[in-house]
């Protein structure tokens, strides 16, 4: 792993960001293969970041970035486990030169101990698709346990695709 992947952090999201941000979310050729999911509304995220920041007690999304380099997006949202219980939920998009180099997983492990150190839910869940095998290495590096799989769980494509459920609890980063 390269030596800079120490040198990850993770910030708010900054105005300066808001047109690479959505360049990852609503370009087919910038979000890669298994992060496209079609047009959207592209003004979204910049009157989300005007009305909220990104940071909702509900949801947020923050930049990874290595020096002054911002390397994607990490994004949060709570989602139901139960009558009265919650977990988050994350994913993550990397700009395509900052694939490969271990940058997502450090990404991934510093949101999992932001959200652990920050809120009071106990478990964290990730979904990929089967075939991104470059993102279930990335999850298991960042301490994250793969569960199974989700037949038929995410539309995209044209195609409804298996996906993969991990997830990380309190205890498991106490034990790292």
């Amino acid at each position: 792993m390269d030596d800079d992947v120490d040198r990850v952090v993770l910030r708010p999201v900054a105005e300066a960001d808001l047109d690479l941000l959505e360049r990852l979310s609503n370009d087919p050729a910038a979000s890669g293969e298994h992060q496209w999911f079609g047009w959207h509304d592209p003004g979204y995220l910049r009157r989300r970041w005007h009305e909220t920041g990104m940071l909702t007690p509900d949801s947020g999304m923050l930049v990874p970035v290595l020096g002054n380099r911002v390397l994607g997006l990490v994004s949060w949202h709570r989602s139901r486990t139960g009558p009265t219980s919650y977990c988050w939920n994350m994913g993550l998009v990397l700009v395509s030169e900052a694939r490969g180099h271990g940058y997502g997983t450090e990404a991934q492990r510093l949101l999992a101990e932001y959200l652990f150190a920050h809120t009071q839910l106990n478990r964290i869940e990730a979904t990929t698709e089967v075939g991104n095998r470059a993102e279930q290495r990335s999850l298991e590096k960042a301490g994250f346990t793969r569960e199974g799989v989700l037949r038929g769980y995410c539309f995209r494509d044209g195609d409804w695709r298996d996906s993969i459920l991990y997830s990380v609890v309190r205890s498991d980063l106490a034990k790292n």
